[in-house]
């Protein structure tokens, strides 16, 4: 672990900050159904991370689907959002952590594979938006995680180096981008990778309010 106090925190949003994997869920075996098939658990381990034009475009591939990718994520996007006010919950630890890095006047910014509308309107029915410094989403980069540029770009807009912010992950995928970026980066892992690998990760905790977390964040007596 690097010496250099962690100046910057940077949040993944889903399945890290709301449980909106298991929203996800409920919507592609909905999809699915309405075509006469199953959503496996394993496509979804496959899709963790992705950008939603990449997990649609996989969903199509691996079950042969006629439809265009583009009515499928607008098909997707409308049970989501119609399932989203009663379903859709913070996760736990969430705003205990915030609190924490609030106090301490650590500045915090979100990076995810998810779209701007998305993220922003997710973020709102929390009341979250404005606890955030910014939110870079798919839009704000040309390739997505396990593409490092998300998290090189959070450094940049910080103005800091990569190794002086902390990544807070749930999947592979997003702990890939963040360790090629030279980030640091805690794992919560998600429930739908119970076999992942979290060697490169620098530490894993069980949720975002671990008395663990706080100490390597620095914010343990806060």
């Amino acid at each position: 672990m690097p010496n250099n106090p962690i100046q910057a925190v940077v949040f993944d949003l889903d399945g890290l900050m709301v449980d909106s994997e298991k929203l996800f869920v409920r919507v592609a075996e909905q999809l699915l159904a309405r075509r006469g098939k199953q959503f496996s658990m394993e496509l979804m381990r496959r899709m963790l991370g992705l950008r939603g034009s990449e997990g649609v475009a996989l969903m199509r591939a691996e079950y042969q689907l006629e439809d265009t990718c583009e009515s499928l994520a607008a098909e997707s996007r409308e049970i989501f959002f119609e399932m989203m006010p009663d379903v859709l919950e913070v996760m736990p630890g969430v705003l205990a952590l915030l609190n924490r890095l609030e106090a301490a006047r650590l500045p915090k910014a979100v990076a995810t594979s998810s779209t701007r509308p998305y993220t922003e309107r997710v973020l709102a029915q929390f009341a979250l938006t404005r606890r955030f410094q910014f939110l870079l989403t798919a839009e704000d980069v040309t390739h997505g995680k396990p593409h490092p540029e998300i998290y090189c770009t959070a450094a940049h807009r910080f103005a800091l180096e990569p190794c002086e912010i902390a990544v807070l992950e749930d999947s592979p995928v997003g702990l890939a981008a963040a360790r090629a970026a030279g980030a640091r980066c805690f794992v919560v892992p998600s429930p739908y990778t119970p076999d992942a690998d979290w060697s490169a990760a620098h530490a894993v905790v069980p949720r975002l309010d671990a008395d663990e977390l706080f100490e390597l964040l620095g914010v343990a007596n806060r």
